[in-house]
Protein backbone atom coordinates (compact mmCIF):
# COMPACT_ATOMS: atom_id res chain seq x y z
CA UNK A 1 0.00 0.00 0.00
CA UNK A 2 0.98 3.66 -0.25
CA UNK A 3 1.67 5.59 2.95
CA UNK A 4 3.28 8.78 4.25
CA UNK A 5 6.53 7.79 5.94
CA UNK A 6 9.03 9.69 8.08
CA UNK A 7 12.59 9.54 6.78
CA UNK A 8 14.22 12.19 8.92
CA UNK A 9 13.84 15.73 10.17
CA UNK A 10 11.98 17.72 7.51
CA UNK A 11 11.72 14.67 5.26
CA UNK A 12 8.43 12.85 4.71
CA UNK A 13 7.69 10.81 1.59
CA UNK A 14 4.87 8.80 0.09
CA UNK A 15 6.21 5.29 -0.35
CA UNK A 16 5.04 1.72 -0.73
CA UNK A 17 4.98 -0.22 2.55
CA UNK A 18 3.62 -3.65 3.55
CA UNK A 19 -0.14 -3.94 3.99
CA UNK A 20 -1.24 -4.22 7.63
CA UNK A 21 -2.46 -7.55 8.94
CA UNK A 22 -4.68 -8.68 11.81
CA UNK A 23 -2.21 -9.75 14.53
CA UNK A 24 -4.55 -9.82 17.51
CA UNK A 25 -8.10 -11.11 17.88
CA UNK A 26 -9.26 -7.61 18.85
CA UNK A 27 -7.82 -5.90 15.73
CA UNK A 28 -9.57 -4.44 12.73
CA UNK A 29 -8.16 -3.45 9.35
CA UNK A 30 -9.56 -0.13 8.13
CA UNK A 31 -9.36 1.19 4.58
CA UNK A 32 -8.65 4.88 5.05
CA UNK A 33 -11.03 7.18 3.17
CA UNK A 34 -10.00 10.52 4.71
CA UNK A 35 -7.02 11.57 6.80
CA UNK A 36 -5.51 14.83 7.99
CA UNK A 37 -2.25 16.48 9.00
CA UNK A 38 -2.31 17.61 12.62
CA UNK A 39 -0.29 20.40 14.19
CA UNK A 40 1.35 17.84 16.46
CA UNK A 41 2.56 15.98 13.35
CA UNK A 42 4.80 18.99 12.81
CA UNK A 43 6.62 18.12 16.05
CA UNK A 44 7.65 14.87 14.35
CA UNK A 45 8.41 16.64 11.09
CA UNK A 46 10.63 19.10 12.93
CA UNK A 47 12.50 16.38 14.80
CA UNK A 48 11.29 17.51 18.23
CA UNK A 49 9.91 14.11 19.28
CA UNK A 50 12.58 11.39 19.64
CA UNK A 51 12.30 7.66 18.90
CA UNK A 52 11.20 8.06 15.29
CA UNK A 53 12.66 5.56 12.84
CA UNK A 54 13.01 5.91 9.06
CA UNK A 55 10.00 4.31 7.40
CA UNK A 56 7.56 4.98 10.26
CA UNK A 57 4.04 5.64 8.92
CA UNK A 58 2.63 8.97 10.10
CA UNK A 59 -0.85 10.19 10.88
CA UNK A 60 -3.33 9.98 13.75
CA UNK A 61 -6.43 11.74 12.39
CA UNK A 62 -8.24 9.34 10.08
CA UNK A 63 -11.44 7.48 9.29
CA UNK A 64 -12.46 4.80 6.83
CA UNK A 65 -14.25 1.57 6.06
CA UNK A 66 -13.76 -1.62 8.08
CA UNK A 67 -12.38 -4.32 5.79
CA UNK A 68 -11.58 -7.14 8.24
CA UNK A 69 -11.96 -7.83 11.95
CA UNK A 70 -10.34 -10.25 14.37
CA UNK A 71 -12.34 -13.13 15.78
CA UNK A 72 -13.01 -11.36 19.12
CA UNK A 73 -14.37 -8.13 17.62
CA UNK A 74 -18.11 -7.90 18.26
CA UNK A 75 -19.29 -4.30 17.95
CA UNK A 76 -18.14 -3.46 14.44
CA UNK A 77 -18.13 -5.44 11.21
CA UNK A 78 -16.76 -5.31 7.68
CA UNK A 79 -18.42 -2.53 5.73
CA UNK A 80 -18.93 -0.16 8.68
CA UNK A 81 -17.71 3.40 8.25
CA UNK A 82 -15.76 4.38 11.35
CA UNK A 83 -13.82 7.24 12.91
CA UNK A 84 -10.80 6.12 14.94
CA UNK A 85 -9.51 8.09 17.98
CA UNK A 86 -5.88 9.15 17.82
CA UNK A 87 -5.04 7.47 21.12
CA UNK A 88 -5.38 3.73 21.62
CA UNK A 89 -7.12 2.38 24.71
CA UNK A 90 -7.82 -1.15 25.92
CA UNK A 91 -11.12 -0.37 27.64
CA UNK A 92 -10.35 -2.66 30.57
CA UNK A 93 -7.58 -1.16 32.73
CA UNK A 94 -8.03 1.08 35.78
CA UNK A 95 -7.55 4.26 33.72
CA UNK A 96 -10.02 3.29 31.00
CA UNK A 97 -12.55 2.29 33.66
CA UNK A 98 -12.16 5.75 35.20
CA UNK A 99 -12.72 7.53 31.85
CA UNK A 100 -9.03 8.48 31.59
CA UNK A 101 -8.58 6.89 28.19
CA UNK A 102 -5.39 8.68 27.12
CA UNK A 103 -3.63 7.19 30.16
CA UNK A 104 -4.40 3.56 29.26
CA UNK A 105 -2.04 1.11 30.93
CA UNK A 106 -2.12 -1.57 28.24
CA UNK A 107 -1.80 0.06 24.82
CA UNK A 108 1.81 1.22 25.00
CA UNK A 109 4.02 -1.80 25.65
CA UNK A 110 6.88 -0.85 23.32
CA UNK A 111 10.42 -0.99 24.77
CA UNK A 112 11.07 2.65 23.88
CA UNK A 113 8.10 3.66 26.04
CA UNK A 114 10.32 3.01 29.06
CA UNK A 115 11.81 6.42 28.28
CA UNK A 116 8.43 7.98 29.01
CA UNK A 117 8.33 6.30 32.40
CA UNK A 118 11.78 7.69 33.12
CA UNK A 119 10.93 11.20 31.92
CA UNK A 120 7.37 11.50 33.24
CA UNK A 121 7.17 8.97 36.04
CA UNK A 122 4.57 7.02 34.06
CA UNK A 123 3.86 6.67 30.35
CA UNK A 124 0.48 7.20 28.70
CA UNK A 125 -1.50 5.40 26.04
CA UNK A 126 -0.23 4.36 22.63
CA UNK A 127 -0.81 6.79 19.76
CA UNK A 128 -1.19 6.13 16.06
CA UNK A 129 1.79 7.26 13.98
CA UNK A 130 3.55 9.06 16.83
CA UNK A 131 6.96 7.55 17.47
CA UNK A 132 8.14 4.50 19.37
CA UNK A 133 7.74 6.38 22.64
CA UNK A 134 4.02 5.91 22.09
CA UNK A 135 3.97 2.32 20.96
CA UNK A 136 5.43 2.49 17.46
CA UNK A 137 2.00 2.03 15.84
CA UNK A 138 1.69 2.73 12.12
CA UNK A 139 -0.44 5.76 11.44
CA UNK A 140 -3.42 6.62 9.30
CA UNK A 141 -1.83 8.68 6.54
CA UNK A 142 -2.00 5.55 4.47
CA UNK A 143 -4.33 3.43 2.37
CA UNK A 144 -4.93 0.94 5.20
CA UNK A 145 -4.28 0.82 8.95
CA UNK A 146 -4.43 -1.79 11.70
CA UNK A 147 -6.62 -0.64 14.59
CA UNK A 148 -5.97 -2.43 17.93
CA UNK A 149 -8.81 -2.76 20.46
CA UNK A 150 -11.18 -2.00 17.59
CA UNK A 151 -14.37 -2.51 19.60
CA UNK A 152 -13.22 0.07 22.12
CA UNK A 153 -12.04 2.78 19.75
CA UNK A 154 -13.95 2.65 16.49
CA UNK A 155 -17.02 4.91 16.34
CA UNK A 156 -19.49 3.88 13.63
CA UNK A 157 -20.56 6.93 11.59
CA UNK A 158 -22.52 5.37 8.72
CA UNK A 159 -24.63 7.95 6.93
CA UNK A 160 -22.60 11.00 7.95
CA UNK A 161 -20.59 13.28 5.67
CA UNK A 162 -16.93 12.38 6.15
CA UNK A 163 -15.64 15.93 6.48
CA UNK A 164 -18.13 16.59 9.27
CA UNK A 165 -17.08 13.64 11.43
CA UNK A 166 -13.37 13.18 10.64
CA UNK A 167 -12.23 15.54 13.38
CA UNK A 168 -13.92 13.47 16.07
CA UNK A 169 -10.65 11.55 15.82
CA UNK A 170 -8.70 14.32 17.57
CA UNK A 171 -9.01 18.07 17.22
CA UNK A 172 -12.74 18.52 17.95
CA UNK A 173 -12.57 16.51 21.22
CA UNK A 174 -9.27 18.22 22.02
CA UNK A 175 -10.77 21.68 21.63
CA UNK A 176 -13.84 20.59 23.59
CA UNK A 177 -11.81 19.13 26.49
CA UNK A 178 -9.71 22.30 26.55
CA UNK A 179 -12.87 24.37 27.01
CA UNK A 180 -14.41 21.90 29.46
CA UNK A 181 -11.24 22.08 31.58
CA UNK A 182 -11.84 25.83 31.95
CA UNK A 183 -14.79 25.08 34.26
CA UNK A 184 -16.81 27.70 32.40
CA UNK A 185 -19.66 29.46 34.13
CA UNK A 186 -22.27 31.72 32.55
CA UNK A 187 -20.80 35.16 31.92
CA UNK A 188 -17.18 33.99 31.75
CA UNK A 189 -14.59 35.50 29.45
CA UNK A 190 -12.24 32.92 27.91
CA UNK A 191 -8.97 33.85 26.17
CA UNK A 192 -7.63 31.40 23.59
CA UNK A 193 -3.94 31.68 22.76
CA UNK A 194 -3.38 30.20 19.29
CA UNK A 195 -6.01 29.98 16.58
CA UNK A 196 -4.89 26.88 14.75
CA UNK A 197 -7.39 24.04 14.33
CA UNK A 198 -7.49 23.12 18.03
CA UNK A 199 -7.83 26.76 18.99
CA UNK A 200 -10.73 27.16 16.54
CA UNK A 201 -12.58 24.25 18.13
CA UNK A 202 -11.76 25.53 21.62
CA UNK A 203 -13.38 28.85 20.71
CA UNK A 204 -16.60 27.27 19.50
CA UNK A 205 -16.64 24.77 22.36
CA UNK A 206 -16.26 27.56 24.93
CA UNK A 207 -19.40 29.23 23.59
CA UNK A 208 -21.29 25.92 23.51
CA UNK A 209 -20.31 25.39 27.16
CA UNK A 210 -21.67 28.78 28.20
CA UNK A 211 -18.92 31.39 27.85
CA UNK A 212 -20.17 34.94 27.44
CA UNK A 213 -17.17 36.14 25.46
CA UNK A 214 -14.18 34.49 23.80
CA UNK A 215 -11.05 36.44 22.92
CA UNK A 216 -8.75 34.87 20.32
CA UNK A 217 -5.03 35.73 20.19
CA UNK A 218 -2.82 34.98 17.19
CA UNK A 219 -0.70 36.74 14.58
CA UNK A 220 -1.78 34.90 11.42
CA UNK A 221 -4.46 36.91 9.57
CA UNK A 222 -6.29 33.88 8.17
CA UNK A 223 -6.57 32.28 11.59
CA UNK A 224 -7.83 35.47 13.19
CA UNK A 225 -10.36 35.91 10.39
CA UNK A 226 -11.65 32.35 10.89
CA UNK A 227 -11.90 32.87 14.65
CA UNK A 228 -13.92 36.01 14.09
CA UNK A 229 -16.12 34.83 11.22
CA UNK A 230 -16.79 31.22 12.25
CA UNK A 231 -16.19 31.45 15.99
CA UNK A 232 -17.68 34.88 16.73
CA UNK A 233 -14.58 35.65 18.79
CA UNK A 234 -13.12 39.03 19.60
CA UNK A 235 -9.59 39.06 18.23
CA UNK A 236 -6.19 40.34 19.27
CA UNK A 237 -3.41 40.45 16.69
CA UNK A 238 -0.33 39.86 18.81
CA UNK A 239 1.92 41.15 16.03
CA UNK A 240 0.52 44.67 16.30
CA UNK A 241 -0.51 45.21 19.94
CA UNK A 242 0.66 44.31 23.44
CA UNK A 243 -1.43 41.27 24.34
CA UNK A 244 -1.44 41.93 28.10
CA UNK A 245 -2.55 45.53 27.64
CA UNK A 246 -5.23 44.56 25.11
CA UNK A 247 -6.63 41.81 27.36
CA UNK A 248 -6.63 44.13 30.36
CA UNK A 249 -8.60 46.70 28.39
CA UNK A 250 -11.10 44.10 27.11
CA UNK A 251 -11.69 42.67 30.59
CA UNK A 252 -11.84 45.88 32.61
CA UNK A 253 -8.43 45.18 34.10
CA UNK A 254 -9.48 41.92 35.78
CA UNK A 255 -8.10 39.47 33.22
CA UNK A 256 -9.71 36.49 31.53
CA UNK A 257 -11.62 34.04 33.72
CA UNK A 258 -9.86 31.22 31.90
CA UNK A 259 -7.00 31.02 29.42
CA UNK A 260 -6.39 28.23 26.91
CA UNK A 261 -2.87 27.58 25.61
CA UNK A 262 -3.62 26.00 22.25
CA UNK A 263 -0.04 26.52 21.01
CA UNK A 264 2.29 24.33 23.05
CA UNK A 265 5.92 23.50 22.59
CA UNK A 266 6.57 25.37 19.34
CA UNK A 267 5.34 28.80 20.43
CA UNK A 268 7.00 31.74 18.67
CA UNK A 269 7.67 35.22 19.90
CA UNK A 270 10.62 34.76 22.26
CA UNK A 271 14.18 35.01 21.00
CA UNK A 272 15.27 33.87 24.45
CA UNK A 273 13.49 30.53 23.97
CA UNK A 274 14.90 30.09 20.48
CA UNK A 275 18.42 30.44 21.84
CA UNK A 276 17.83 28.20 24.86
CA UNK A 277 16.29 25.51 22.67
CA UNK A 278 19.12 25.69 20.15
CA UNK A 279 21.61 25.24 23.00
CA UNK A 280 19.53 22.33 24.36
CA UNK A 281 19.02 24.13 27.64
CA UNK A 282 15.27 23.67 27.28
CA UNK A 283 13.25 21.43 24.99
CA UNK A 284 10.04 23.46 24.53
CA UNK A 285 9.22 27.11 23.90
CA UNK A 286 6.59 28.16 26.49
CA UNK A 287 5.91 31.73 25.30
CA UNK A 288 2.16 31.14 24.97
CA UNK A 289 1.99 29.41 28.36
CA UNK A 290 3.73 32.32 30.06
CA UNK A 291 1.25 34.73 28.49
CA UNK A 292 -1.73 32.61 29.50
CA UNK A 293 -0.51 32.46 33.11
CA UNK A 294 0.02 36.20 33.29
CA UNK A 295 -3.26 37.08 31.53
CA UNK A 296 -5.51 34.91 33.67
CA UNK A 297 -7.40 36.59 36.50
CA UNK A 298 -6.88 35.73 40.14
CA UNK A 299 -8.49 32.40 40.94
CA UNK A 300 -8.86 31.57 37.24
CA UNK A 301 -8.02 28.46 35.22
CA UNK A 302 -5.28 27.79 32.67
CA UNK A 303 -6.19 24.96 30.29
CA UNK A 304 -3.38 23.43 28.20
CA UNK A 305 -4.28 21.32 25.15
CA UNK A 306 -1.07 22.42 23.42
CA UNK A 307 1.50 19.61 23.43
CA UNK A 308 4.56 19.91 25.68
CA UNK A 309 7.19 17.23 25.56
CA UNK A 310 9.97 18.08 27.96
CA UNK A 311 11.54 20.81 30.08
CA UNK A 312 10.47 24.46 30.18
CA UNK A 313 12.42 27.50 31.35
CA UNK A 314 11.37 30.78 32.99
CA UNK A 315 7.78 29.73 33.67
CA UNK A 316 6.25 32.32 36.06
CA UNK A 317 5.12 29.84 38.67
CA UNK A 318 5.26 32.45 41.40
CA UNK A 319 2.58 34.39 39.56
CA UNK A 320 0.47 31.25 39.26
CA UNK A 321 0.82 30.57 42.97
CA UNK A 322 0.18 34.17 43.94
CA UNK A 323 -2.99 34.31 41.85
CA UNK A 324 -4.22 30.90 42.95
CA UNK A 325 -4.53 29.53 39.42
CA UNK A 326 -5.88 26.11 38.55
CA UNK A 327 -4.12 24.14 35.79
CA UNK A 328 -5.82 21.46 33.70
CA UNK A 329 -3.97 19.70 30.90
CA UNK A 330 -3.07 16.46 29.17
CA UNK A 331 -3.70 14.29 26.15
CA UNK A 332 -7.37 14.25 25.22
CA UNK A 333 -9.53 11.41 26.54
CA UNK A 334 -10.95 11.15 23.03
CA UNK A 335 -13.11 8.10 23.66
CA UNK A 336 -15.04 10.04 26.33
CA UNK A 337 -16.13 12.73 23.89
CA UNK A 338 -16.67 11.11 20.50
CA UNK A 339 -20.30 10.03 20.90
CA UNK A 340 -21.54 13.18 22.69
CA UNK A 341 -19.85 15.39 20.10
CA UNK A 342 -21.29 13.31 17.26
CA UNK A 343 -24.69 14.17 18.72
CA UNK A 344 -23.73 17.86 18.67
CA UNK A 345 -22.98 17.51 14.95
CA UNK A 346 -26.24 15.66 14.33
CA UNK A 347 -28.21 18.36 16.15
CA UNK A 348 -26.62 21.07 14.02
CA UNK A 349 -24.75 22.76 16.89
CA UNK A 350 -21.52 22.74 14.89
CA UNK A 351 -20.20 21.70 11.48
CA UNK A 352 -16.51 20.84 12.08
CA UNK A 353 -15.66 20.98 8.39
CA UNK A 354 -15.42 24.78 8.62
CA UNK A 355 -11.76 24.44 9.59
CA UNK A 356 -10.66 22.75 6.33
CA UNK A 357 -8.75 24.99 3.94
CA UNK A 358 -6.89 22.44 1.78
CA UNK A 359 -8.23 19.22 0.23
CA UNK A 360 -5.49 17.12 -1.36
CA UNK A 361 -4.48 13.63 -2.39
CA UNK A 362 -2.29 11.47 -0.17
CA UNK A 363 0.33 11.70 -2.91
CA UNK A 364 0.58 15.45 -2.18
CA UNK A 365 1.60 14.86 1.45
CA UNK A 366 5.23 15.97 1.28
CA UNK A 367 4.37 19.39 -0.10
CA UNK A 368 1.35 19.64 2.19
CA UNK A 369 3.55 19.30 5.27
CA UNK A 370 5.64 22.27 4.13
CA UNK A 371 2.57 24.34 3.27
CA UNK A 372 0.98 23.60 6.64
CA UNK A 373 4.16 24.25 8.61
CA UNK A 374 4.90 27.53 6.84
CA UNK A 375 1.23 28.64 6.85
CA UNK A 376 1.40 29.31 3.13
CA UNK A 377 -1.62 29.84 0.92
CA UNK A 378 -3.85 30.55 3.92
CA UNK A 379 -3.39 26.98 5.14
CA UNK A 380 -5.11 26.16 8.43
CA UNK A 381 -6.12 22.51 7.99
CA UNK A 382 -5.19 19.89 5.39
CA UNK A 383 -7.24 16.78 4.66
CA UNK A 384 -6.09 14.09 2.22
CA UNK A 385 -7.73 11.21 0.38
CA UNK A 386 -5.65 8.09 -0.36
Amino acid sequence: MRAVVWQGKGDVRVERVPDPQVVNAHDAIVKVTLTAICGSDLHLYGGLIPAMKPGDVLGHEFMGEVMEVGRSVERIKAGDKVVVPFNIACGACWYCNHDLWSLCDNSNPAPDAVALDAAYGHGGAGLFGYSHLYGGYSGGQAEYVRVPFADVGCLVVDGHAEEQVLFLSDIFPTGWMAAENCQIERGDVVAVFGCGPVGQFAIQSAYLLGADRVIAIDSVPERLAMAQEHGDAEIIDESSVDVMEALAELTGGRGADACIDAVGMEAHGSRYDDVKQAMRLETDRPAALRSAMMACRKGGTVSIPGVYGGVLDKVPFGAAFGKGLTFKMGQTHTHRYMRPLLQRIEHGDIDPSFVITHRLSLEDAAGAYDTFRDKRDGCIKVVMRP
